[in-house]
């Protein structure tokens, strides 16, 4: 028998996001998808978490144990790796294996044995709407599953983190002014693109942006303006130290194959590389700017004010989250002067986006609200973790 969850958290979450899986489940299954994961139940969903929770408080040689488990049996995946002797689902067990599995993309599969939830090995591959929890640091959970597409990123469903517990909300894409990256990090809006795409759309260039960004670790600011405009020039301060001319395309030509099979390993590998290039560029002092298509114009820009332009003051912010409401703040309290010129920027260029990371992991994507009549600030550090 599964013993009694110690970790109070898990218990509040655990039938919410049961709800969840099962009703994403059947919307799969309807829109015809056959290799669609199973669903824990609610007891089991509350065991893995409390576990996870567990076993990130501990330390194996110092190391902070990072693992990712997904619920799925080893017939529901491709070339997995069985263990002669699955483990128990418990903190000490997990801690113990996580150096082997601590690498991007490799998950410790849990499914069901009687009675008891054990660890029957890793896998690489999950199939679509696949339960999956990671640890991401101690103390900080992520519940998760797959798109579909293979380099695509997952589906955040809710954080947790010591007794905050938040759900992302699935309704926050159709707000007024929910601005497309925010659409698209949410991945809620448009189930078709779930299947696997040999395009850049299923890639998601602007979304792989910002997790390359947040990855680094130093804080930085992208700037994406209209592509055939030279307006933005009237908000940064000349010269621009590391101007870019004439602008580089790298990225955009390869948005804009569409490659065939034997090619795809390829083209994703170099979407990846260029795209880690770019977000690199955003750890220089000043902002990176890039168009709408992709082509960097400058890196290390100053950003000022605009002639006759008002300072802003105030911006809306709002997180996608469960119960999360707007607030009305000082661009300078979500983060300094880096995110204070990003909203002035956005202020005065009310046709571009501003995706700002801190170095203490928080990301915000600014972008003019008509509705509003303002910059809205959206908190999106919930849907990169």
């Amino acid at each position: 028998m599964m013993k009694e969850p110690a970790y109070p958290a898990a218990r509040t979450i655990a039938p919410k996001v049961e709800a969840y899986f099962v009703r994403h489940r059947a919307e799969a299954r309807r829109r015809g998808e056959m290799h669609v994961a199973p669903i824990p139940d609610a007891a089991a969903i509350e065991a893995i978490i409390d576990a996870a929770f567990w076993a990130s408080l501990r330390r194996e040689e110092d190391y902070v144990p990072k693992i990712s488990l997904a619920f799925l049996t080893p017939a529901e995946t491709e070339n997995p790796l069985l263990f002669e002797r699955p483990l128990a689902l418990e903190a000490g067990a997990l801690t113990k294996v996580a150096p082997a599995v601590e690498r991007a993309g490799i998950h410790l599969g849990v499914s069901r044995d009687g009675d008891e939830l054990l660890v029957w090995g890793t896998t690489r591959t999950i199939p679509m709407v696949c339960f999956v929890l990671e640890v991401a640091a101690p103390g900080l959970l992520v519940i998760k599953h797959h798109r579909g597409e293979e380099s695509g990123k997952f589906v955040n469903v809710a954080v947790l983190e010591g007794d905050q517990v938040k759900i992302v909300d699935e309704q926050a894409s159709n707000l007024p002014d929910c601005p497309p990256l925010l659409t698209s990090l949410l991945g809620f809006d448009a189930p078709g693109a779930w299947k696997p795409s040999e395009t850049a759309d299923s890639v998601n260039v602007m979304v792989q942006l910002a997790v390359s960004m947040r990855a680094h670790g130093r804080g930085g600011s992208l700037l994406v303006v209209p592509a055939g405009s030279d307006a933005w020039r009237d908000s940064i301060v000349r010269p621009i130290p590391y101007g870019v001319s004439p602008p580089f395309a790298e990225l955009a030509a390869l948005t804009r194959v569409t490659p065939d099979a034997d090619h795809l390993r390829g083209w994703e590998d170099a979407l990846s590389r260029a795209i880690d290039a770019i977000a690199g560029l955003t750890a220089v002092d000043g902002a990176a700017l890039i168009t709408a298509k992709y082509e960097l114009l400058a890196f290390g820009a100053k950003i000022a004010r605009r002639k006759g332009s008002p300072q802003v003051e105030h911006v809306t912010m709002t997180e996608p989250i469960e119960g999360g409401t707007a607030v009305l703040v000082d661009p300078a309290q979500l983060g300094g002067t880096r995110h204070l010129s990003a909203a002035q920027f956005v202020h005065d260029q009310r046709d571009a986006i501003a995706l700002v990371a801190s170095q203490d992991g928080h990301f915000t994507v600014f972008a003019w609200s008509p509705c509003d009549d303002m910059v809205h600030a959206h908190r999106v550090e919930v849907l990169l973790l």
